[in-house]
C-alpha cells in the first residue's frame, strides 16, 4: 500500500491561492470560441413564388451573416415542373428560381456586399437544383 504524502501548510496555501486564480493556464476553449464559424445553413425554396423567394433569400442571408455561417445552400429545384412554360409573357429561364435567385443576389448591392460567390452546388449537395453562396466573414 502506498502512503499519501502530507502537504505542508505552506504548500497547501500556495495551492489554494493558485486554484483561485490560475492566470498562467491557457484556456483553448475560450480562445477558439471567438473564431468559430458555423459551416453551412440549408434552406429549401420549393413552393415559393419568385417574389417570395427573393424576400426569403434576403432574410436568410442577413440571418446567416449575423449567425456567422460560412456558406448558404439554397435548394431551388431544377425548374422542371415550373408553370412559367405555360405563360408566353414570362421568360422560361428567368422565371425559374435556379436562374432568378442568383441574379437577384448579384444585382442587389446590399446583398452583394455580404457574399464572396454564388455557384451551382456539387452533385452531392443538389447539383443543378441547388446553389451554394459563400459568405464573407464580417
Amino acid at each position: 500500500m502506498i502512503k499519501k504524502k502530507v502537504l505542508s501548510q505552506e504548500d497547501r496555501k500556495i495551492w489554494e491561492d493558485y486554484i483561485k486564480n490560475p492566470s498562467d493556464i491557457y484556456d483553448k476553449d475560450k480562445n477558439n470560441q471567438k473564431k468559430k464559424r458555423n459551416s453551412r445553413f440549408k434552406f429549401d425554396l420549393h413552393g415559393f413564388t419568385l417574389d417570395g423567394a427573393n424576400k426569403k433569400v434576403r432574410e436568410i442571408l442577413f440571418f446567416c451573416v449575423e449567425n456567422k455561417y460560412r456558406e448558404l445552400l439554397l435548394i431551388t429545384g431544377k425548374g422542371i415542373h415550373s408553370s412559367s412554360d405555360k405563360d408566353a409573357y414570362i421568360s422560361k429561364d428567368f422565371g425559374k428560381l435556379k436562374f432568378s435567385v442568383p441574379e437577384y443576389i448579384k444585382s442587389n448591392p446590399e446583398l452583394n456586399k455580404l457574399i464572396i460567390s454564388v455557384n451551382e452546388a456539387d452533385i452531392k449537395d443538389g447539383g443543378e437544383g441547388a446553389i451554394i453562396i459563400k459568405l464573407k466573414n464580417l
